[in-house]
């Protein structure tokens, strides 16, 4: 593994293709200053200020720490990194979180604005009690695999998820599936359906007044798999594609190979968005629940 200054490397203990990144207490204390030089508000309205954090963070790695991250998401034979502090101490509070994460996004590249939010990022809790028309907040609800950015026009080639707050949580773990290990990936990828333009629409919080139009599976420049799906999404236009898509979702949630795991709070899990899907496992009831989670996703830099 790659050595960086203030960084622990190694492969994550559930998966091969996922990287694990520790960040050591010194590059923590280092952060502090130049966090402290920007609030909130100042990120959310002038986006060059997102930029200068990300600097810093990447200077302290003696700039290795950009291309590192850039290399895994990149490689189709990994495309995944979680990271996060060794220690969770007072000094990791939820603003700090937030500008790490921004920090960790802007050396990829150039986040989407998020229109459930209103900004470039967006903050959510999963609580006990919902009343929210999408399986994102429902605790005791499968979240099933899915990429995202499917209903938006703007390109989405990662996203970021970061764990801020979790109490009286049992369950709700992470689910991830490569392209690469679904058993039935070849036999979906081959039906012509999956190549048809689908009409992709999404709920009211979601705050797009448009639909979008693309298919399933495309390729990547090496002729494999790309997928771009969520289940609740699609508006299949006859039977032909509403019996593939319940053959895609029968086949997905079905996998064997899907990587369930742990994100500790303070950690954040990277993803490539064409060939890693994500879920979520449903929660124990708990009237006391709470998680909030963070949420990035993006373009690679073009250059």
């Amino acid at each position: 593994m790659q050595k960086i200054p203030g960084i622990e490397i190694s492969v994550h203990e559930k998966s091969k293709r996922i990287i694990k990144i520790i960040l050591e207490n010194e590059i923590i204390d280092k952060l502090i200053f130049p966090f402290n030089k920007f609030d909130l508000t100042a990120l959310e309205l002038k986006p060059f200020t997102r930029f200068t954090i990300a600097k810093s963070f990447d200077d302290l790695t003696n700039n290795q720490l950009g291309i590192l991250l850039n290399s895994i998401l990149k490689d189709r034979s990994t495309g995944c990194f979680v990271i996060g502090p060794k220690n969770i101490t007072s000094k990791i509070n939820d603003k700090f979180l937030v500008k790490l994460s921004t920090a960790i996004t802007h050396l990829i590249g150039t986040p989407n604005y998020d229109s459930m939010a209103g900004k470039y990022y967006a903050r959510f809790h999963v609580k006990h009690e919902d009343n929210s028309d999408s399986y994102l907040r429902k605790a005791y609800r499968n979240m099933d695999l899915h990429t995202d950015g499917t209903y938006v026009k703007e390109v989405t080639d990662w996203l970021l998820m970061t764990k801020i707050e979790e109490q009286n949580v049992v369950g709700g773990e992470t689910a991830m599936l490569h392209l690469d290990d679904w058993e039935h990936c070849k036999d979906l990828f081959n039906d012509p359906v999956g190549k048809e333009d689908f009409i992709w629409g999404s709920p009211k919080s979601k705050n797009i007044d448009y639909k979008v139009e693309h298919p399933v599976f495309t390729t990547d420049k090496d002729g494999l798999p790309n997928i771009s799906y969520i289940d609740q999404f699609p508006e299949p236009k006859n039977m032909k594609q509403g019996n593939f898509l319940q053959r895609l979702s029968d086949a997905l949630e079905e996998s064997k190979n899907k990587v369930i795991t742990e994100l500790p709070v303070g950690y954040s899990v990277i993803a490539n968005n064409y060939f890693w899907l994500h879920g979520r496992k449903p929660f124990k009831e708990n009237k006391e629940l709470i998680r909030e989670l963070l949420r990035i996703r993006g373009s690679f830099f073009i250059n």
